[in-house]
């Protein structure tokens, strides 16, 4: 299994594209619990310029809370980081495949069974993505 879901690139700019992928999330029952503006951040911490960049921290809280019962080390992968980069053709968005993550780290069948249940919607987000979008998976 791969690690990475989706790649798909969306002909928006970072803005356009976080609105969208947002509410593809929140159709799923995801919500965006952090929010890191990654070019932001380097060129305050470092004084550098870098190319548009965020990763967006989403959670569906029902599942978050069904791996964390089955198994508290799971909270080392939470949330899922979704990254959005700038690129000549619009946003790139790069969604992961929950069960690769967790494969690694943990070794339990009721943590699998949200993960399958993650990448399913992860799924969903990705497709309704990629209604107006290149997908590059």
């Amino acid at each position: 299994m791969t690690d990475i879901l989706a790649r798909l690139t969306l002909p928006a700019d970072l803005d356009a594209a976080q609105a969208q992928v947002e509410a593809a999330l929140q159709a799923q029952g995801f919500g965006v619990l952090t929010f890191v503006d990654v070019q932001r951040t380097l060129a305050d911490k470092l004084g550098v310029d870098f190319r548009g960049y965020r990763i967006l921290g989403a959670c569906n809280p029902a599942l978050a809370h069904r791996a964390l019962q089955a198994e508290a080390r799971v909270g080392l992968l939470l949330p899922c980081n979704i990254v959005l980069e700038r690129t000549a053709q619009g946003t790139l968005v790069t969604i992961p495949t929950p069960q690769s993550l967790l494969e690694r780290l943990l070794d339990n069948p009721a943590v699998r069974a949200v993960a399958d249940e993650a990448h399913l919607r992860l799924t969903r987000v990705a497709q309704a993505l990629a209604q107006p979008a290149e997908v590059t998976a």
